[in-house]
């Protein structure tokens, strides 16, 4: 005998489907993943910017397919550590990397054998386009512009310039500086943004570069003035503009990295596709928007435009790494 449907029965099912994990269309292939839970393993310590978006895109994902996500930290070597352990996992979507450019393409670009290959071993899912980098100087500097700080370094012969690690982009923007004006900037490189902060709050620094909110420790206090952006205008700045605006000519003021997730590479197309769509819906999430706030971060991006990007961006670095000497991958 047939089965007969009332219009609550039809109501129920309608709210059941709506309540069903989020779905990508072609995706049916396949439906089984999740089976059980996820990994996601954050390849910078807890507490920071990396590990934060980690845990509110996690949160928005294990809402969406139903399985617990668990955040894993796996620091050091630059996100190599915990991106090769990615690598090394079975493709089959359950162990997922969160990791920042600095592991995507710097380590690409510098390192001779980080342990696993960017193009043979990850494939990009999403990424979250980086904010603009500030360069900031001691008020005693009395610069104000890019033209002000080069008038400086030229006059006082020696600059100490900050660095958050060695082959980051404020190493290679003192470097293009260095080259196009012909100056003798001297890179301090520390391991990690407070400290360098702290370099610069407390007078061992000239100058230092990094990220607007980790640059607010030293710019609320006034022991830092903001005389440019790397390479994109920072929205809570706008009066101030970046290097190509005020003359520097280098493709690497053109790059700004990112953030973003990767899976093993032989991960089916089909579990990539989900896992996509479901970074970019996060967006909308509020503890997503927030965290995005915190950071002056753009939203999510999909697949195919994460991987041009990491397309564009590459071959700069590589260009930019070879300038400093520095060995190719």
């Amino acid at each position: 005998m047939p089965a007969k449907f009332s219009r609550r029965h039809v109501i129920a099912a309608g709210a059941a489907a709506a309540a069903m994990p989020f779905l990508s269309r072609g995706a049916s292939a396949q439906a089984a993943w999740p089976s059980r839970q996820i990994r996601m393993i954050c390849s910078y310590p807890a507490g920071g910017q990396t590990d934060l978006l980690a845990r509110a895109f996690g949160e928005f994902i294990a809402r969406q397919v139903g399985q617990t996500v668990v955040i894993e930290n796996k620091a050091g070597a630059s996100g190599s550590i915990g991106a090769a352990e990615v690598a090394r996992a079975a493709p089959d979507g359950h162990t997922i990397l969160c990791s920042i450019s600095t592991t995507y393409v710097m380590n690409r670009a510098m390192m001779k054998n980080p342990g696993y290959d960017m193009d043979k071993d990850l494939t990009l899912v999403s990424v979250i386009p980086g904010a603009g980098l500030l360069l900031v100087a001691s008020p005693k500097l009395g610069v104000k512009t890019l033209a002000e700080f080069v008038a400086y370094a030229r006059s006082s012969g020696k600059v100490n310039f900050g660095t958050y690690s060695a082959g980051s982009a404020p190493h290679m923007t003192i470097n293009e500086l260095n080259k196009q004006y012909g100056l003798t900037i001297e890179p301090i490189h520390y391991r990690g943004e407070a400290p360098m902060w702290t370099g610069l709050a407390e007078g061992t620094l000239d100058v230092a570069m990094g990220s607007y909110t980790a640059a607010q420790t030293v710019l609320q206090s006034g022991r830092g003035v903001v005389f440019g952006v790397h390479s994109k205008k920072v929205d809570a700045i706008p009066e101030i503009r970046t290097l190509p605006e005020q003359g520097a000519t280098s493709k690497f003021f053109t790059v700004s990295g990112f953030s973003g997730w990767a899976l093993p590479k032989a991960t089916p197309q089909p579990i990539v596709d989900r896992l996509s769509e479901i970074c970019v819906a996060a967006n909308s999430d509020p503890k997503v928007k927030e965290v995005l706030a915190t950071f002056v971060l753009e939203p999510a991006i999909g697949f195919k435009d994460s991987n041009a990007l990491y397309q564009r961006e590459l071959p700069v670095w590589m260009e930019a790494a070879q300038s400093l000497g520095l060995p190719p991958a």
